[in-house]
């Protein structure tokens, strides 16, 4: 896990998908020092120090201690290769059969990890956790999940805060800087509208997911722009558009990846056998309403961000 965020000269944050590669005028939450934007083509884009790495970033990338937002951009509950691979097929053959796992297939890491529960009978059932990584849970029902983690971060960094300033700790400043990197991931998914295009190009017909803050008449003239560089006759159709769901799209991403159709370089299309299903997933979402907490988090002047 790499720095995502730099302070801009007029004390606001900023994310590394808002800067051009190179030197900036941005500096470290940590240690004031200056940032210059990696962002090549082989390790995940990020800022490092122009000069020496200070000791609070360079113990957070070891231990991947940066704070982050829960089930956002990372969906396999810490699993990794053999194990996520062993609870797809657990998946596949009985998760999605409606069949009760028997107990002699079942990981004791799963349970720790509240990915399987008892059913009764020395058998077991995926519960809507375990459903997440192997791509099952419908949207709404993520929503549900992920939403009381988002809010249950923020207060867990805000006490840690609190505790430190009561305390006279010299972590303090860490610490801030930690709560204010956390809000600013948060606010950025909710101050953004999720939207599904259906874009039809010389006979084809593909599907758009992706997030803005801006109208989404800019944003469909955007995308009808950039599929015009690869097909001449080109119309784009407005499927859903769902405020402050921002916190969805890498999710839906990673639901539906098996469906996934590149355009050139573009990534965020999709083509779908039985596209209804789809979209009784998306409008299967509650509207969002957001509270105080939330509303506390996104106060300030609004970021432009598009995919």
């Amino acid at each position: 896990m790499w720095l995502k965020f730099g302070v801009a000269p007029d004390g606001n944050l900023a994310s590394i998908d808002e800067v051009v590669r190179g030197k900036t005028n941005l500096a470290c939450l940590y240690c004031g020092g200056s940032l210059t934007a990696k962002k090549g083509s082989v390790k995940e884009h990020h800022f490092a120090h122009t000069e020496d790495t200070c000791k609070p970033v360079s113990q957070r990338i070891k231990t991947k201690a940066f704070p982050s937002l829960p089930l956002y951009d990372n969906f396999t509950i810490q699993l990794k290769g053999e194990e996520l691979e062993q609870l797809k097929v657990l998946w596949k053959e009985y998760g999605a059969q409606k069949r009760s796992i028997p107990k002699d297939l079942v990981n004791f890491r799963w349970q720790l990890k509240g990915l399987l529960e008892s059913s009764g009978d020395r058998s077991y059932e995926f519960t809507d956790l375990g459903k997440i990584p192997v791509g099952a849970l419908p949207l709404a029902l993520f929503n549900k999940v992920q939403e009381p983690l988002l809010v249950s971060e923020l207060v867990k960094l805000e006490g840690s805060v609190e505790i430190a300033e009561a305390a006279g700790l010299s972590c303090l400043e860490e610490r801030r800087a930690d709560l204010l990197i956390y809000r600013a991931q948060l606010r950025r998914i909710l101050v953004n509208s999720l939207y599904f295009l259906e874009v039809k190009a010389n006979g084809n017909t593909f599907y758009k997911i992706g997030i803005t803050t801006r109208s989404i008449e800019e944003r469909i003239a955007e995308v009808q722009r950039d599929v015009k560089a690869h097909y001449s006759d080109v119309a784009v159709n407005l499927l859903g558009l769902w405020e402050h769901r921002g916190n969805v799209e890498l999710y839906f991403k990673y639901r539906y990846k098996a469906f996934n159709y590149r355009i050139g370089k573009l990534t965020e299309y999709f083509v779908f056998a039985n596209v209804k299903a789809v979209l009784n997933d998306l409008y299967g979402m509650e509207a969002k309403v957001l509270s105080d907490v939330e509303l506390e988090a996104i106060g300030g002047s609004v970021e432009k961000d598009v995919s």
